[in-house]
């Protein structure tokens, strides 16, 4: 793995919440493909500490866009959450992962199902026009704790987006409650969404927690499905950087 190391300004920290943040940084020229991630670090006590960091910002903008949660026993994300405008950082020079559409097959209805901070790298994939050009339909499914954490909003309204949120902790208008996994078996996803979620018809993204990405895998096979790989063309594409 690369060693070499780009710095960055930070030009804006947002909180969305009280552990919600994002950073949005200039400086540091990258080439990436939307749904990619990258290492960024601070020096910290002698030692450079880094973190996998999705994209939120689609490529051709030059000012980075990065999307975070605090960890409060983390070595690293409390001290990012409190940069500044002005502030440097570190983020490492080779972009990787395969949540990329280059690496999606065809289908009629691209689904990308995200918990928490997984939504990342599908609003980088949205603000592209690969999905509008190659997919008859795109639905977006984002399941958080509290509806405060509902982020991004802005953006994804202005987008021709299929948008399904879930909210497990409270009653949330026009949100469903529960988990995806669950509302994939019994069917309340594809009624909200308005679209079947079949292997004929979807290939299905998620990013977010490791028990929702197993658990929805299972529920995906359940009704057909497989995982997508290179050398076997499937319907579902998993990565997980936790």
């Amino acid at each position: 793995m690369s060693d070499k190391w780009l710095t960055g300004t930070v030009v804006e920290n947002r909180h969305w919440t009280d552990n919600l943040f994002s950073l949005r940084v200039e400086g540091a020229h990258l080439s990436f493909e939307a749904g990619q991630f990258v290492r960024i670090a601070l020096d910290i006590n002698g030692e450079r500490v880094a973190r996998a960091f999705s994209f939120v910002n689609p490529p051709q903008d030059p000012v980075l866009e990065f999307y975070g949660v605090i960890v409060p026993e983390g070595p690293l994300s409390p001290r990012l959450a409190k940069l500044g405008a002005g502030a440097s950082l570190h983020i490492a020079a080779n972009p990787a992962g395969f949540l990329t559409l280059s690496e999606v097959p065809d289908a009629e209805t691209l689904w990308l199902i995200a918990t928490g901070t997984g939504l990342a790298p599908f609003v980088s994939i949205l603000r592209t026009e690969a999905p509008w050009r190659r997919f008859g339909n795109v639905v977006l499914v984002h399941a958080v704790r509290y509806a405060s954490e509902l982020t991004y909003q802005e953006v994804i309204r202005q987008t021709r987006v299929r948008y399904v949120t879930f909210v497990s902790r409270e009653q949330a208008p026009d949100s469903l409650a529960g988990r995806i996994p669950a509302a994939i078996g019994d069917g309340r996803l594809e009624q909200a969404a308005g679209l079947k979620l079949a292997a004929e018809t979807s290939h299905v993204m998620l990013c977010g927690n490791p028990q929702m990405l197993k658990d929805a895998t299972a529920a995906l096979i359940a009704r057909g499905m497989r995982k997508h790989r290179r050398r076997a063309s499937g319907h579902i594409t998993v990565e997980s950087f936790w």
